[in-house]
């Protein structure tokens, strides 16, 4: 072939190997991507590398930053990477400003409300029951039950419900209906003697006479008199006493013997005193009935458990449930007669036997001047009337009679 000039027809080029030119950027490429591999194995990347290197890595890589450190790639690789600690934030305050404390929950003021409303009760509470102590104590309620025990023999459990129910109703002054008792049983078991001690002790505690008041059907309410005149009479008495203890904010007790001689006519105004749409200076008042009827009653009963173990004093769960069917008895009796005894609370007194007779006789005789010898009491005692029964003598008068045969000495 001729150099200098060229040749008229074109000649197919043979393929030829790719030059130097080519194949040494290829081959630094891969070098780069082997050794950016090695080093996201390491998670290190050395700070001399130059953009094209880091145009190559990925773009996770590309944005982390940088730093710079005097420690050589050899020391840096050989370090193993360390977790970081998460610091909590410090809340800094400014010197000049106060600091508080952050409020958990804000608080409602129907608390302080619901505070205030416990607080006014509890106080009223309180006062209520130092209230309740100063009323009972006005009345001297233990120097009574002391008395009671003293002078009235052989009607424990009589004594103890009469104490109860008082206890009870004077412990407030304010109240919504009347104690109504009604003490019944035979003659000389000593329910007018009971009557006229409560009227004493009322008279001495309450300072003033006129606020008891000891009605005896037989001397204020005679056979011949009207029983219009006698209503009207014991109205007006009555009305009397319970507007005055008003006044003096304090309790009456109005004593009321020989109920059974009492008219219809009477026992139909003390029953509408009971009436809850009265005045309330009404429903603040003690009324005591003395009656003789269910005696008869109250004598089989002691008659008939007489041979029984049972203490006639009922006392005891076996006495508790005969004493509550004896009242029963009686309140089923009397309402038969008159409904005034269903709003009544009945305290049965039984017979006395002789020993309560002998008490009676020295206990009289003591008050008339003479000596109380044993042996002259059971003397005068033996010369009453009883009904021996299993062995037990019950006085059929009980201590009736004792002022009489003591006035004969």
């Amino acid at each position: 072939m001729d150099h200098g000039q060229p040749s008229p027809e074109p000649v197919a080029a043979a393929p030829s190997a790719p030059g130097p030119s080519v194949i040494a950027p290829l081959r630094a490429v891969v070098r780069l991507r082997r050794r950016v591999c090695l080093l996201r194995k390491r998670r290190f990347l050395p700070p001399g590398l130059g953009p094209d290197f880091r145009a190559l890595a990925p773009r996770s890589d590309r944005d982390q930053p940088q730093f710079f450190t005097f420690d050589g790639p050899a020391e840096l690789s050989s370090r193993t990477p360390r977790k970081r600690r998460r610091r909590s934030r410090v809340v800094l305050y400014p010197e000049t400003s106060r600091k508080y404390r952050p409020r958990v929950e804000q608080r409602s003021r129907a608390q302080h409300c619901l505070l205030l409303l416990v607080a006014i009760v509890g106080f009223q509470v309180l006062n209520a029951i130092e209230n309740l102590d100063d009323n009972a104590q006005r009345y001297d309620l233990d120097g009574l039950e002391k008395a009671l025990q003293r002078a009235v023999f052989g009607q424990p459990a009589a004594i103890g419900r009469i104490m109860a129910l008082l206890r009870d109703y004077l412990a407030t002054h304010v109240h919504s209906r009347p104690l109504l008792l009604a003490l019944h049983g035979p003659s000389g078991v000593g329910k007018s003697h009971v009557g006229r001690l409560l009227a004493r002790h009322f008279r001495a505690v309450l300072e003033d006479g006129a606020l008891v008041l000891h009605y005896d059907a037989r001397h204020h309410c005679p056979e011949p008199r009207a029983a219009q005149d006698c209503r009207e009479e014991l109205a007006r008495r009555v009305a009397d006493v319970v507007a005055q203890a008003e006044e003096d904010e304090k309790t009456p007790l109005l004593v009321l013997d020989e109920v059974e001689l009492l008219p219809p006519a009477l026992l139909d105004e003390l029953q509408g005193f009971l009436q809850p749409q009265r005045s309330h200076h009404f429903r603040n008042a003690i009324y005591v009935l003395l009656s003789g009827a269910g005696g008869a009653e109250i004598t089989r009963f002691v008659l008939q458990n007489a041979s029984r173990a049972l203490p006639l004093r009922l006392d005891g769960a076996h006495g508790a449930r005969a004493e509550e069917e004896l009242r029963a008895g009686l309140r089923a009796l009397l309402v038969r007669e008159h409904p005034l005894w269903q709003a009544a609370a009945i305290v049965p007194f039984l017979l006395l036997d002789k020993r309560d007779v002998v008490n009676c006789f020295r206990e009289e005789m003591a008050g008339e001047g003479f000596f109380p010898e044993q042996a002259r009491a059971e003397l005068l005692a033996a010369q009453l009337n009883y009904y021996r029964v299993a062995g037990r003598e019950f006085a059929v008068t009980g201590c009736k009679q004792v002022v009489a045969k003591v006035n004969l000495l």
